[in-house]
């Protein structure tokens, strides 16, 4: 018998950030069930695993109620980095790339990568570069069709203070010589990023480096209809209908980049009554999961 595991972790990535973890598996007859039973790498969004509600905070329980494990990692974006100058979007693959070699040497066989908001955009990046043999599968909420675009399209219907392009200039001068490799970066504010107000809630923060690799004109690896269909292993998108964030159109055109690109394993669920974290309803979203990861079980 297997027991049940709430384990915490530990671990460094390539370049030494040191990523944070938690196991969550349950009870197993055997320690061979445990390892080929499929197990879902939480990659969370701007927050964090530990200081965000809904998907990162109640899905590894309800997963392990249905017999799935989890491993959810903090990674380097966690705790709103993009303020501290941590969350530098291409280096973030780094951290899934640790997180699936500690279940790899644990012994897990059937790693099925979870990407949520932000998290997502990363977890698509991660698997058109550096997907192991053992990562099986790539699940999709609340995912943007492409971080940079959003944000312009955002900052513009806003009237943000200062605007996309005004931030992108003063970018450019910021991070001279090089954006990869300046020691240059500050803090910088926008307002009436998220509503019509200068009121704190409508506010955004990012530090310059942060914002280019992200959400800039040249965020390339964040534009991920450009890289998307670059994806071969099987991809589930789950969407909230009532994402006020990330418009339905988004996930649809994945869909079809993804077909068009060859790949028919591709699957669109609309979770009802759900806005961007499909744990809203989590009885239909624990459902579409534990029905779609049914098929890696064999």
């Amino acid at each position: 018998m297997v027991s049940r595991q709430r384990r915490l972790l530990s671990f460094p990535a390539e370049d030494g950030f040191l990523i944070n973890a938690l196991l969550v598996s349950g009870e197993f007859s055997r320690e061979k069930d445990l390892y080929d039973t499929p197990i879902v790498l939480l990659v969370h969004g701007v927050l964090g695993h530990f200081l965000a509600r809904g998907t990162p905070r109640l899905l590894p329980n309800a997963l392990e109620e249905n017999g799935i494990s989890s491993f959810l990692i903090n990674s380097r974006m966690a705790f709103t980095g993009q303020m501290f100058g941590s969350a530098i979007f291409d280096e973030s693959i780094m951290d899934i790339e640790a997180a699936v070699d500690v279940l790899v040497k644990e012994g897990f066989r059937k790693i099925i990568i979870l990407g949520w908001s932000l998290g997502a955009n990363i977890s698509v990046y991660y698997s058109i570069n550096n997907s192991h043999p053992n990562v099986k599968g790539l699940i999709l909420e609340g995912c943007s069709s492409s971080l940079p675009l959003s944000n312009k399209n955002r900052l513009e219907k806003w009237n943000s203070v200062p605007s996309y392009d005004h931030i992108y200039d003063i970018a450019k001068k910021v991070l001279k010589p090089d954006p990869i490799t300046t020691q240059n970066d500050r803090v910088f504010i926008v307002y009436r990023a998220w509503g019509p107000t200068f009121d704190p809630l409508d506010v955004e923060l990012f530090t310059y480096r942060t914002w280019w690799f992200m959400r800039s004109p040249e965020a390339y690896n964040a534009k991920t209809n450009e890289i998307i269909d670059g994806v071969k292993i099987p991809v589930l998108f789950i969407h909230g209908d009532q994402d006020y964030i990330v418009g339905h159109e988004e996930p649809e055109s994945l869909v079809e980049i993804l077909k068009e690109a060859g790949n028919q394993d591709v699957e669109l669920k609309f979770i009802p009554k759900a806005r961007h974290d499909c744990m809203e309803n989590p009885a239909v979203t624990v459902d579409t999961l534990i029905k779609w990861l049914s098929k890696f079980k064999d």
